[in-house]
């Protein structure tokens, strides 16, 4: 019997921003596809003001296939409200 380790799935990391001075609004939002200790795939949501704690929301899904797909739903939207992708996600938005 062979334990075989599963495929690892890479991380995907996405930083998105969205500043508005006149309105004084500083806005982050994360979006990232991870592997669970199960072997599923979960997207994971971090969001809120610049400088501070943000909220987190973790959705599980069957396939890495179906995790990057929810990815690609919630970058549609987030672009239509008007967040713009970091140039260095390095940087952990809330905190700086």
């Amino acid at each position: 019997m062979s334990l075989a380790a599963p495929p690892r799935l890479a991380v995907q990391l996405l930083v998105l921003d969205r500043v508005n001075e006149s309105r004084n609004t500083a806005r982050y939002y994360v979006l990232s596809v991870e592997p669970t200790l199960l072997g599923d795939a979960a997207l994971v949501r971090e969001w809120g003001r610049m400088g501070h704690a943000g909220r987190r929301r973790i959705d599980l899904y069957a396939t890495a296939a179906e995790a990057r797909q929810a990815l690609s739903t919630w970058l549609e939207r987030k672009l239509r409200r008007g967040y713009i992708a970091r140039q260095d996600p390095k940087v952990r938005p809330g905190l700086e």
